[in-house]
């Protein structure tokens, strides 16, 4: 069972480690390092499941997880807790706020990849994810589609990955180093180069003239957005 899976660790090579084992499970993974974008990216891309590090800095994890279980369209995802304390208080603190597994540090990668595939077998089925409809352009997460006025247009993985995730924030600026956070298992090679390769293949394919693109724009010194443009604007 493929799943969109966030990791929300602050160590660095742990958080690549985790990565690697979901991924060579067929998991699409998205990888954080503080509290605040892991509930940004939750919000904006809606993972069936969140590898949740209780030490996180900026928002801990058990700040998160409560965050989580009060919101209304996040309540429903799926949390593991991952954290170095190992007492009877701190498990049932965490299970407490609504996690539904705990794994101490140190662990078994391939024990979590296990614990993963349980929950995600336990998980009722979802409602299919909205279509994103940004004027003319409509990104359809489910299916990995793209069409623009109708007709479909073929993205690479990569391409899809950075479409998605601009479109899941109409006219929000993204940094590329934004971008690269969200788009994390996308693309094997990622890099900021890549992402400006990425928005100069996808305005050939979306815009009407891909040189002065009314859609997909630079926001210069910042980076990009995603607009309805102004012919297709209400």
């Amino acid at each position: 069972m493929s799943a969109l899976i966030l990791v929300a660790e602050d160590d660095e090579n742990q958080a690549e480690l985790v990565r690697r084992y979901l991924e060579q499970d067929h998991h699409r993974v998205v990888v954080v390092h503080d509290g605040r974008e892991a509930l940004e990216v939750v919000r904006a891309q809606q993972p069936q499941l969140v590898v949740l590090d209780l030490m996180l800095p900026g928002l801990g994890g058990l700040d998160v997880c409560r965050a989580l279980r009060a919101g209304k369209d996040e309540s429903g995802v799926l949390v593991l807790m991952l954290t170095a304390r190992s007492t009877e208080d701190d498990l049932l603190h965490g299970l407490g706020l609504g996690a539904d597994d705990y794994m101490t540090k140190p662990f078994s990668p391939r024990e979590l990849v296990a614990r993963v595939r349980t929950l995600l077998r336990r998980r009722p089925a979802a409602r299919p994810a909205p279509l994103l409809r940004v004027g003319p352009i409509v990104v359809d997460p489910v299916r990995h589609e793209v069409t623009v006025r109708g007709a479909p247009v073929e993205c690479t993985p990569g391409e899809f990955g950075l479409l998605e995730v601009l479109a899941s924030e109409v006219n929000r600026v993204f940094t590329r180093e934004q971008l690269l956070a969200r788009m994390h298992g996308f693309d094997s090679y990622l890099t900021a180069r890549t992402i400006d390769t990425h928005v100069k293949n996808l305005r050939r394919k979306i815009e009407t003239d891909s040189r002065t693109p009314e859609h997909l724009v630079t926001v210069y010194g910042i980076g990009y957005k995603l607009t309805a443009g102004r012919a297709d604007a209400p």
